[in-house]
């Protein structure tokens, strides 16, 4: 039995994706690796099959023409064995420790029959040139050693947010949901965490710090230049979490308030981008992205714009856009990411 299926997005990759694959082989048998090429032109073909002949019970590979992270997710989805579903990014990896507790906790949920949803677990900031990696943990938020539900969560603070780094699903929860990411388009991990969350029922956190989060390459999807240069595509993203759900027709008003705060970082990084990119059809973008959110959802519209990030966001004028500039270099620096 595959326990937990992990699945590497790779597109050109060759000079990193062998210490993703490193740090994950030591949990052995037990788990998968699901090397999914996206149509490279380098080695990532010839590496990712290197290692699946010398470790042919835990390695595969997996082929596919170039459709962008979010489908090379997909690609890996339809393929996985696990019974859990972990996505590690190319240029990511995991700590060996947190790795066999991670499995054994996995274990243990599937041989009493109480498996969960969502396993959440803590990530570091691998971020070049820091010498102090921030740790993003929940231990404050959610309960700990035990199986709970979203009416048992805390508040979250502004950089607690749970990502693609700290979460792990159940498989089939994530098959019954019919989960499908967009093609050639970046930012979709948004979409993978966010889309599963109604569905979701039980949850369980393991305070290790599991995932390391590199930030330093130059073409990083996360590097505020290329964000700017793909900001329709972070609308484009934003623009479908809005479209998701009727959020007053959430059960759970914890899971609700959470999902609120979520699209409201969301709005928060697409009008940052707006601003910061000093372009004049780039602020017209960010009018019309709030206008959006204002006609699907009237409410959640409110929620937002009157919130402490949605008022930052639109203050007036030029004077007021500095200053939104300025409050994000702030947060930025106390946060870590980009």
């Amino acid at each position: 039995m595959k326990y937990i299926t992990f699945a590497i997005p790779c597109y050109n990759s060759e000079d990193y994706m062998e210490k993703a694959i490193n740090s994950i082989l030591p949990a052995g048998e037990e788990i998968e690796i699901l090397v999914v090429n996206d149509g490279s032109t380098d080695r990532t073909e010839e590496i990712g099959r290197k290692y699946a002949e010398r470790y042919p019970s835990i390695v595969r590979l997996v082929n596919k023409e170039n459709g962008g992270h979010g489908d090379a997710v997909n690609a890996g989805l339809s393929q996985a064995a696990g019974k859990y579903f972990k996505v590690v990014d190319s240029d990511d990896w995991v700590d060996q420790d947190s790795l066999y507790r991670i499995v054994e906790t996995v274990k243990g949920f599937v041989n009493t029959g109480s498996e969960v949803d969502m396993i959440v677990s803590n990530y570091v900031y691998e971020k070049v040139g820091m010498e102090h990696k921030k740790v993003i943990h929940y231990r404050n938020v959610l309960p700990q050693n035990q199986i709970f539900r979203w009416d048992d969560i805390g508040v979250f603070h502004l950089d607690q947010y749970i990502l693609m780094h700290s979460v792990m699903y159940r498989t089939e929860m994530l098959r019954l949901c019919q989960l499908e990411l967009p093609k050639h388009t970046f930012y979709v991990d948004n979409i993978y965490v966010y889309y599963p969350l109604p569905h979701v029922r039980t949850l369980y956190y393991l305070d290790v710090d599991f995932y390391r989060y590199f930030i330093g390459r130059e073409d990083q999807s996360v590097n505020e230049k290329i964000m700017i240069s793909r900001i329709d595509q972070q609308i484009y993203v934003t623009k479908s979490m809005i479209s998701m759900y009727e959020l007053r027709l959430i059960g759970s008003k914890k899971l609700r308030k959470y999902m609120i705060n979520y699209l409201a970082i969301m709005m928060t990084v697409s009008s940052i981008l707006c601003i910061r990119s000093r372009n004049a059809e780039n602020l017209a973008k960010k009018k019309e992205l709030w206008l959006y959110l204002r006609q699907k959802d009237s409410k959640t519209f409110l929620k937002i714009r009157y919130g402490i990030l949605g008022q930052t966001m639109n203050l007036p004028g030029r004077s007021g856009r500095r200053v939104s500039s300025m409050a994000y270099s702030v947060a930025r620096r106390l946060i870590g990411f980009n």
